[in-house]
């Protein structure tokens, strides 16, 4: 059995982008049949990537991942789920805490509201004993660890995203768009040398760069998508080819910072827009063909590029903007 790119994403629920990171990793090992410029993926590699989906899901790291696919002996593999259990256990254990203390002001409250008192939360001593008592229970907690298990509850009760809103400005940018199997390997590398050319850093140190699929993958057949970039230049700074100068008119957005290639919280960041009481999606009327008007800013991008890639260079971040309006 052999999919195409294209029949992998869709079947496994993936990116293109993400597919080419596991390859990158070594995860998995595609090929190009003669005559064909796209990628193909045979059964060996398909197993290795339904294996990788289970383990994304049960939420291992793709290096513990990578350790368990050339793991033979499977010694590693144990270990790695038997840490991953003990860290779920510890997860779970404070999940507890943190219900039974929520329990027991739920109860309070219950009782002040049956008998027609407004409960003083400021200043109700009992609920604080109560929740004080809680805490420190060894039933409930060892008491050598009970201060990092309420820690850990806390992240856990927490788990919202840190959503920031922001108002991208007006600003002008040097344009790359690159359509083809793979625009994302080649997309960058004239702005890259732009970058370094004209000194852009020098002459602007807050630039900036961003990308957005164009079109989405999906639209045109065979795997064909596009990508198009963006650094943000002087107003009066011309520009060459195949690099466009254009105009971005700015708006209001919803941003996530994400580690290079979580791109799996485009999903969740759209549910948190959804869920907002004070905003609603604000999408292109273009759709899919630019990504709904989504943008990726690759953050100190331009920073990175101007200092030529140091190896020991600002780890890989972005920042996931959705557009949205006030309600």
């Amino acid at each position: 059995m052999e999919l195409t790119i294209s029949q992998v994403t869709q079947s496994f629920d993936v990116t293109a982008r993400m597919l080419r990171h596991y390859e990158k990793m070594g995860l998995i090992t595609p090929f190009h049949k003669d005559g064909y410029s796209y990628r193909c993926y045979d059964e060996e590699n398909i197993r290795r990537l339904q294996l990788i989906v289970v383990m994304r899901k049960l939420r291992i790291p793709l290096k513990q991942i990578a350790v368990i696919l050339q793991d033979r002996g499977q010694r590693e593999t144990l270990e790695i789920l038997r840490n991953n259990i003990s860290e779920l256990d510890s997860e779970i254990k404070s999940l507890e805490t943190v219900r039974n203390a929520l329990n027991t002001f739920a109860a309070r409250l219950d009782e002040s509201v049956r008998s027609k008192v407004r409960l003083d939360l400021l200043n109700d001593t009992e609920l604080m004993k109560a929740a004080n008592a809680l805490s420190l229970s060894k039933s409930v907690l060892k008491e050598s660890n009970k201060m990092d298990e309420l820690n850990k509850a806390n992240e856990a009760l927490n788990k919202d995203l840190n959503v920031r809103i922001i108002m991208l400005p007006p600003f002008t940018v040097a344009s790359n768009h690159v359509i083809g199997h793979d625009p994302e390997e080649t997309v960058d590398k004239p702005v890259d040398k732009f970058i370094r050319d004209t000194r852009l850093y020098e002459i602007k140190p807050d630039a900036r760069y961003f990308g957005f699929n164009h079109p989405n993958p999906g639209i045109l057949e065979e795997g064909i998508h596009g990508y198009e970039v963006w650094v943000t230049i002087p107003d009066n700074m011309e520009v060459t080819e195949p690099l466009v100068k254009k105009r971005f008119e700015g708006g209001l957005y919803a941003a996530l910072t994400i580690k290079f290639p979580e791109f799996q919280y485009w999903g969740e960041l759209e549910k948190w827009v959804k869920n907002s009481p004070d905003y609603d999606l604000n999408y292109s009327e273009l759709g899919l063909e630019i990504m709904g008007g989504c943008l990726e800013e690759h953050l100190n991008w331009v920073y990175s590029s101007h200092m030529r890639w140091p190896k020991n260079g600002i780890d890989g971040q972005l920042d996931l903007l959705m557009p949205i309006k006030k309600r």
